[in-house]
């Protein structure tokens, strides 16, 4: 396994950013065979995170290296990876183009849209939903775990910060006019509505919340309107709250839908001959 932390200069933001990318390549146990491009995640952090938060309570170089794929963590600046038209700031564009663009000319990765994944935790996986299906295009797969749907804080968001901080003019100035935003394309619902009327092929979605994370309601609310609108997703509640030991193993559930390629079973190193 290889970590590398890179930065270069975005034309989204005007300025330098910062991803660390996560690649297999010099695993212990090489893939058989001819090397060939590798499939890639694109994994979107959490509200007050960073890329490198992956490394504190996850084991991210094991899942790279056991299924054979490379793994991308750009910074999200607490931005919700939307575009800021005032600033011209644009987030989106810099996840779900410039990033793929840029690691796709430096690294061995395929550019091929099945192999292409975008996931997160939290505000990352709000992230997922919004530019996964934005640019289905180039992403095959969306994991979407606790992701902050924000309809409801909007809602109710006040001059008090809530729980991690925010007000509604923090709000406002990530999403612009919030009065607009329930029917805006930056509430997932609407977005995929769209998506779905313009007969797009639409990513494979995967959805998980714990049945105790205080994102649960809205998880569920997606999740219907889903089902109303007809798309094809996987939705997952189970025991825990908006913690890590929730989050890293549901991660892996659901990439164990997509086809990646997976290590095979190592030998038992305490089998013993007759």
């Amino acid at each position: 396994m290889a970590i590398i932390q890179c930065t270069f200069s975005s034309m989204s933001l005007h300025r330098p950013v910062n991803f660390t990318a996560v690649l297999p390549g010099d695993s212990m146990f090489p893939m058989p065979g001819p090397m060939k491009p590798l499939k890639t995640l694109y994994l979107l952090h959490g509200y007050g995170g960073g890329s490198m938060e992956w490394f504190k309570s996850s084991d991210i170089g094991d899942l790279s290296m056991m299924n054979n794929l490379a793994i991308i963590m750009p910074e999200g600046e607490n931005h919700f990876y939307v575009n800021d038209m005032g600033r011209l700031d644009m987030y989106s564009e810099l996840i779900g183009r410039e990033l793929v663009e840029f690691t796709r000319k430096v690294f061995p990765l395929s550019d091929k849209r099945e192999d292409t994944i975008i996931g997160g935790i939290s505000m990352g996986g709000f992230g997922a939903l919004i530019n996964g299906l934005r640019f289905h295009d180039t992403f095959g797969h969306i994991v979407a775990i606790s992701p902050a749907l924000v309809k409801y804080d909007i809602a109710n968001s006040t001059d008090e910060p809530n729980l991690v901080g925010a007000t509604r003019g923090f709000f406002a100035s990530v999403f612009g006019d919030l009065d607009k935003y329930p029917e805006s394309e930056s509430n997932p619902a609407v977005l995929a509505a769209h998506m779905k009327a313009e007969g797009v092929d639409l990513p494979s979605i995967y959805m998980a919340c714990g049945k105790n994370d205080m994102l649960v309601m809205p998880a569920r609310e997606l999740h219907a309107d889903l089902e109303k609108l007809g798309i094809e997703h996987r939705y997952v509640e189970g025991p825990g709250s908006h913690e890590p030991i929730f989050f890293y193993p549901h991660l892996r559930h659901g990439l164990s839908f997509i086809d990646l390629d997976r290590m095979p079973p190592l030998p038992n190193p305490f089998w013993i001959d007759g």
